[in-house]
């Protein structure tokens, strides 16, 4: 049967930087799972790879049609940015992997759609002050940097990945992100594992 591996940790964990390599990896010949979001393109980003970015309009659509898996709006210092999955036809779990990138809400809202059999988690860490230090770094090479909004979602992520939403979602493993190739080979060798 097929699996959905998905990728999760708070921001400026490397979860992109995790996502690529995974996705580079033929050997893994993982098939990606795109989400759609509200926000604003970011520099350096392309429609189709790390999003589909799209509006309000298509998010009703799925909606009204019965396809939405899962959204979650966020209320940024820039307006209300949703975030959501739909069953557009990407996934066809028979025996093809996916992979695919997320919140533990998301997560578990996927895992109530499709099932435990076929939703694994990843789930990346990096200790607090490296990931500042590394969100700061990805805002100054933005066009016009966003620190407010990245002190925001910082801060929420305290929440979302507490201890006791972690521990609800039945996460066991972790990935411990100090090292990209090392935490990148050790999520490698977990997915071969359990293919």
């Amino acid at each position: 049967m097929g699996k959905i591996f998905y990728i999760m940790g708070k921001s400026s964990s490397g979860k992109d930087s995790v996502y690529r390599r995974l996705e580079a990896d033929k050997d893994l010949g993982l098939k990606r799972l795109v989400i759609y979001t509200t926000r604003p393109i970011r520099d350096g980003e392309e429609n189709g790879r790390e999003y589909f970015f799209t509006d309000e309009e298509k998010l009703e659509e799925f909606r009204k049609n019965g396809k939405l898996i899962e959204s979650r709006t966020y209320q940024t210092v820039y307006g209300p940015w949703t975030y959501f999955t739909a069953d557009d036809g990407q996934v066809s779990v028979g025996d093809d992997c996916y992979l695919g990138i997320g919140t533990l809400e998301s997560y578990m809202q996927l895992r109530e759609y499709y099932g435990d059999e076929v939703m694994w988690p990843l789930y990346i860490e990096v200790e607090d002050g490296e990931r500042l230090e590394r969100a700061i770094a990805r805002e100054r090479t933005q066009e016009v940097p966003k620190y407010e909004e990245m002190c925001r979602r910082f801060l929420a992520d305290q929440r979302d990945f507490s201890e006791e939403n972690i521990q609800k979602a039945g996460i066991e493993k972790r990935f411990q992100n100090d090292n990209l190739n090392e935490c990148v080979k050790e999520i490698v060798n977990y997915i071969k594992s359990v293919q």
